[in-house]
């Protein structure tokens, strides 16, 4: 099996560097790489169940990326070992216009979110949500988060407010959960980088201006709910609705 990626420039690797940056600081589940042809698919998880009597949906990051070579290839590996060989990439990289390749870490055992694909046609679009709505919600739910979690509480208990917090529905948009915002806003989906980054953002979420208004699209295809910006899409799946 190929265990390589090769991108078109080094700009494409540096918003891949980002955007797996961003997912890293949100969940620990490794991301999936999903290669057909000359596209790249990026998911990533940002919420997931803890276990088969828990009802939080399953909330995933996907961003497409092009290649410069035909490639076939459907893995999981480690984000962090990831970013780090981008890193020496990006130092040995000397030509802004040629392609870069990636050499891949190992292969992980998949996580319970890679283990469902979502599709990849038939999707219908829906509703539309603007985005300063999703970026406050984002940014409500964030602090609520931080104010009943505190230094010292147990994994079950914040577990458990995140939970509460980020499956309540959208206005709206009700087929989505609040977590699909907070997904749309942490990686980047929005257009707006937080002030101090991403970890200064979940530390506090003070408030700053708005973003110009925009609109981020709903499609549904089953039992899959997907919130697309032309930045990247949310990928929701909710555990009531599994057969």
């Amino acid at each position: 099996m190929n265990r390589e990626l090769s991108l078109v420039d080094p700009l494409s690797l540096a918003d891949l560097q980002v955007y797996l940056g961003r997912a890293d600081r949100l969940d620990d589940g490794g991301v999936r790489l999903v290669a057909a042809g000359r596209i790249l698919a990026v998911y990533v998880s940002v919420l997931s169940p803890a276990g088969i009597l828990d009802e939080s949906p399953t909330v995933l990051g996907l961003r497409t990326f092009a290649l410069s070579q035909a490639t076939e290839l459907d893995t999981v590996v480690e984000t962090r070992p990831v970013i780090d060989r981008i890193a020496r990439l990006q130092v040995e990289s000397t030509d802004a216009a040629a392609p870069v390749v990636l050499p891949l870490p190992p292969e992980i055992r998949a996580k319970s979110w890679a283990a469902i694909s979502p599709p990849r046609s038939g999707w219908t679009a829906g509703a539309t949500a603007p985005t300063d709505m999703l970026e406050r919600v984002a940014r409500a739910g964030i602090d609520e988060v931080a104010q009943a979690v505190l230094p010292g509480t147990g994994e079950q208990i914040v577990h458990r407010v995140r939970s509460e917090v980020w499956n309540r529905p959208l206005e709206g948009a009700e087929t989505l959960p609040a977590g699909a915002a907070f997904a749309a806003f942490t990686l980047g989906f929005l257009g707006r980088e937080p002030a101090g980054g991403l970890h200064a953002l979940l530390q506090s979420s003070a408030p700053q201006s708005s973003a110009p208004a925009e609109s981020a699209t709903v499609f549904v295809a089953g039992t899959w709910t997907r919130l697309s910006t032309h930045r990247g899409h949310v990928l929701v799946r909710r555990r009531s609705l599994l057969g």
